[in-house]
């Protein structure tokens, strides 16, 4: 049943539109559907997220949502410009240089939302 279903992500906002703004201006998203009550994001391909508002936000320590791209350093250089930090990590098994990680099949950089919301940006190697 559920293998014939698309999927949606949704994240926990404390300040809907603070994370609109956010969205806006770092990531340059637009919602395709606003409410009230919650904002929702559209890909190119039809994936979609959403945003909701609750006093839980901020609250996981694992990567909430994650973005595909073919150049990793041109994404992360453009989010750069418009104000996000990349995490930098140095664990066991996980090191970032510039706030990109390269492991064995994927490079990955991670960044935090205006909520706490850990993003990330990845690119199949």
């Amino acid at each position: 049943m559920l293998s014939k279903l698309e999927v949606a992500s949704m994240l926990p906002a404390r300040d809907l539109q603070r994370a609109r703004t956010f969205y806006k201006d770092m990531l340059g998203l637009e919602p395709a559907e606003e409410t009230s009550a919650d904002l929702t994001y559209q890909t190119p391909a039809g994936a979609r997220f959403g945003i909701y508002e609750t006093d839980n936000a901020g609250t996981a320590k694992n990567t909430a949502l994650c973005w595909e791209t073919p150049d990793i350093v041109a994404e992360t250089a453009e989010l750069r410009g418009r104000g996000v930090v990349f995490e930098e990590y140095d664990l066991p098994g996980l090191k970032t240089e510039h706030g990109v990680a390269t492991m064995d099949t994927v490079k990955a950089a991670w960044f935090t939302d205006s909520e706490g919301n850990i993003l990330c940006l990845s690119e199949r190697r």
